[in-house]
């Protein structure tokens, strides 16, 4: 098949452009109109697919639910949004319910299914802080067990692609460690960690900063702690909920300034009430209400999850917080590949790639969704 388009983006810029895509992969990248089109999407912008790292649910399912139809909806609906790769996230519950979810992924990616890829897991608890828990029950929070991960990494069939953690929760940053040596990326959340603790876990191998600013102690001009690292830690990624509710417009061009174009990812941290209409529902045990503008909170009023999709996620970091679009579509693409050592096949338009493409409109509403080759999503 060739597509092509007045607008691709190549290397940092949008090109006249034809894709060649063969089965699964981008084959070539040729001069426009090189050849006869089989799709002429005009003026209209082909970007590479978007990848959400860390996303609980949607359309009334969630990761920690274990159920295979719930998984495999989830995965065939999110190309919607433009999302072509992602890894389900589950949330801190019973070491039972915890692994019914792994082993549930688990399965699906083996047995099959239709849609967007699922790079692997995204263990999110329940080795936090209880301090900075958020949304996660408190009574299953716990400190960082290597043994309890080894169970859980059991149960998941090595499927284990994230996890996030919080320093101060991990003993001599032994779990971190471990983690790094099987392949699992380390990402610091749900943490009132110093920046010192913060640095020591960075030395020991995490790569990233789960949701920065939020489940975390607030900055301090003699206390920098955990938002203070992800300014300043070199090499070291952070995670970004681009709604405009839990990171205001300010502090995300911040962020983006402070890390620049090459460390930034953005996530929806969505739950399960992502697609569904406002009202009460529960997540994790708790009462969660979803208001008509998208937020998702506990009775309390804290902020738990969001209803965010990815392709709003990047309208409103460069429309509205004024974020240079490389820099923002970037943290859509091919930084979180870079984060997951997938970079060689996912992230980017090029020949070798996967051919994940999504044709996007200029309001950045999704024409067109290709996973691995196949249309998944037409308007």
């Amino acid at each position: 098949m060739i597509i092509q388009s007045e607008r691709v983006w190549l290397s940092g810029q949008f090109s006249p452009a034809q894709i060649e895509i063969t089965g699964s992969k981008v084959t070539r990248v040729i001069p426009f109109k090189a050849m006869p089109a089989d799709l002429d999407f005009g003026a209209k912008r082909i970007v590479p697919g978007f990848l959400d790292i860390h996303t609980h649910g949607a359309y009334g399912f969630d990761t920690n639910d274990a159920d295979p139809e719930g998984l495999r909806n989830w995965s065939k609906r999110i190309p919607e949004e433009g999302v072509t790769a992602f890894c389900p996230t589950t949330v801190t519950q019973s070491d039972e319910q915890i692994t019914a979810a792994l082993r549930n992924a688990a399965q699906v990616m083996a047995d099959g299914y239709t849609g967007a890829e699922i790079l692997g897991i995204h263990l999110e608890g329940p080795f936090l802080s209880k301090e900075y828990k958020g949304a996660h029950p408190e009574q299953y929070v716990v400190p960082a067990s290597i043994d309890k991960f080894q169970q859980f990494w059991e149960a998941a069939n090595g499927k284990i692609l994230m996890a996030t953690l919080a320093p101060e929760a991990d003993p001599d940053y032994a779990l971190t460690r471990h983690c790094v040596q099987r392949g699992v990326v380390v990402s610091m959340g749900h943490s009132g960690a110093s920046y010192e603790q913060a640095l020591l876990c960075a030395a020991n191998g995490a790569a990233s900063m789960t949701h920065v600013y939020n489940g975390m102690a607030h900055y301090q001009n003699r206390n920098p702690g955990m938002v203070g690292a992800a300014f300043r830690l070199d090499g070291v990624y952070g995670e970004v909920i681009g709604d405009g509710i839990h990171v205001s417009l300010v502090a995300a061009n911040n962020l983006f300034q402070a890390k620049g174009p090459e460390r930034m990812v953005m996530i929806t941290d969505s739950l399960h009430v992502k697609g569904c209409p406002a009202g009460t529902y529960y997540f994790a045990g708790n009462e969660i209400n979803v208001c008509e503008e998208g937020g998702a909170r506990l009775k309390s009023g804290l902020l738990a999850g969001s209803t965010l999709k990815m392709n709003h996620s990047l309208r409103n970091m460069t429309d509205r917080a004024m974020v240079p679009f490389t820099a923002a579509l970037n943290a859509c693409t091919i930084n979180p590949a870079r984060l997951l050592r997938i970079d060689d096949r996912k992230g980017k338009i090029g020949a070798g790639y996967d051919a994940d493409l999504v044709v996007l409109e200029d309001d950045y509403d999704v024409l067109l969704t290709f996973c691995r080759g196949e249309i998944i999503y037409h308007k």
